[in-house]
């Protein structure tokens, strides 16, 4: 073998060489990190997904990181070669790494096999088993935006055609996320008589509590009266736009601050009892999501309008004495942000004696501000009462006085599901099953 032979070899073999192991280096670094985020999840207690969630086949799966490239949480990692969920709590259900895996080795599902989630039987037309109530969107196990949508249009497609006698409404819509907003357009497309009612002050359902410019994927979406949008990558505040400008556009009629509160039979249709008053329909769609009503404290003053129940925007509260109520990440995150505002003072209030299901970092940054005195805790404490200038904590036996401007409530969501069971809806526990 001549000197230039092999000087030829080497020419082509040291930056070969030196291309494989930056790229092995690279994923060994990658996959140190996931397996990092993994052992923090399990160590915060933080296992569970809260939502629809991908699960992996380990002899499908190649490893490509598709998946993980996809996901804007950061939910996915691939460790040893294959993709796990190493931050299940990120996890908000919105497929983008089921379309994205080359080897069809994801589905989606709700539920592992520690925690069941309730979902209601449904007809491939989204009618429940009590006939003239319809369910669509994320409540009966569908949070992507598109078939969210799809499904809202086609449960309206199944009610212009639903036989009976005449009452006031021929539709009552629960909730004004993606499957209510297309439902509303199918209603206004078929000349159905309809009623949206929102329990919020704004539409968007699930995607309106997500933080600012959170990334939502999305596909493709057709709309009744619209047709045919595309979208793939957007901000929340994009989405929510969108939908507004189609909400304006069709002259969509949507009751906001209205919460549905009962549904009872009413002869061949039903009675809607809500927070603003009473409707007498055919059908009932029901397109809420699974966040549910917010938990309240039910303590004296809770209905002052300083009262809320999420955290929008961190700068409203700039310069004010602000109390927050939980024990959660939404609770501290909403803390945290507050926190930064200059000239606020800020309350962390939890019944509890420690931060428990808390992401690490959260519980980290937590520390750090309140030993610079940005935030005050105060476990083992409860609401006692809620005055226009004040509050009252009680902490075991003393009670403490505050002097507040603005109380932010973040104790989680009491899903409708005992209040359909009593209208005879019947339920499926899912244990990580499609």
């Amino acid at each position: 073998m001549n000197a230039a032979y092999l000087a030829g070899i080497l020419l082509y073999a040291v930056p070969l060489l030196i291309v494989f192991f930056l790229y092995f280096h690279r994923r060994k670094e990658h996959a140190r990190k996931h397996e990092e985020a993994l052992q923090e999840s399990r160590e915060s207690g933080l296992t569970e997904p809260v939502s629809l969630h991908p699960v992996i086949d380990p002899l499908r799966c190649i490893g490509s990181s598709s998946c993980v490239r996809a996901c804007p949480e950061g939910s996915l990692g691939i460790i040893n070669g294959k993709a796990y969920l190493v931050n299940p709590a990120l996890c908000i259900g919105h497929g983008a790494c089921y379309a994205a895996c080359p080897m069809e080795a994801i589905k989606l599902v709700f539920g592992t096999e520690k925690r069941g989630v309730d979902i209601p039987y449904v007809t491939p037309r989204f009618e429940t088993n009590v006939p003239g109530i319809f369910i669509a969107g994320e409540l009966g196990g569908m949070g992507l935006v598109r078939k969210a949508a799809e499904q809202g249009k086609q449960a309206i497609a199944a009610i212009k055609d639903l036989k009976g006698s005449s009452k006031e409404y021929d539709v009552v819509i629960v909730g004004s996320g993606p499957a209510g907003i297309a439902a509303g357009l199918g209603a206004i497309q078929h000349n159905l008589r309809y009623r949206v009612v929102e329990q919020e002050d704004s539409l968007g359902g699930t995607v309106y509590h997500y933080p600012r410019n959170k990334i939502v994927m999305t596909a493709p979406v057709n709309l009744p009266l619209v047709g045919k949008v595309k979208m793939t990558e957007i901000s929340k505040e994009a989405l929510l736009d969108f939908w507004q400008g189609i909400v304006s556009k069709t002259g969509l009629k949507i009751n906001f601050n209205e919460r549905m509160e009962e549904i009872r039979p009413d002869g061949e249709g039903f009675l809607v009892k809500t927070s603003q008053g009473e409707y007498v329909t055919r059908a009932v769609l029901l397109a809420i999501g699974r966040r549910g009503t917010p938990r309240k404290l039910g303590v004296e003053g809770e209905e002052l309008p300083k009262v809320v129940y999420r955290l929008i925007d961190p700068e409203q509260y700039k310069g004010q004495k602000v109390l927050v109520v939980g024990g959660g990440d939404s609770a501290l995150e909403a803390a945290l942000a507050i926190s930064e505002q200059p000239g606020t003072e800020v309350i962390l209030s939890y019944r509890g004696e420690a931060f428990g299901r808390v992401k690490v970092k959260n519980r980290q940054r937590l520390e750090a501000a309140r030993s610079t005195s940005r935030i005050r805790i105060i476990l083992n404490s409860n609401v006692v009462r809620i005055e226009s200038a004040r509050v009252l904590l009680k902490c075991e036996e003393e009670q403490i006085e505050l002097p507040n401007d603005a109380v932010i409530i973040s104790a989680g969501g009491v899903l409708p599901i005992d209040l359909l069971k009593r209208i005879g809806i019947q339920f499926e526990t899912k244990h990580g099953t499609e």
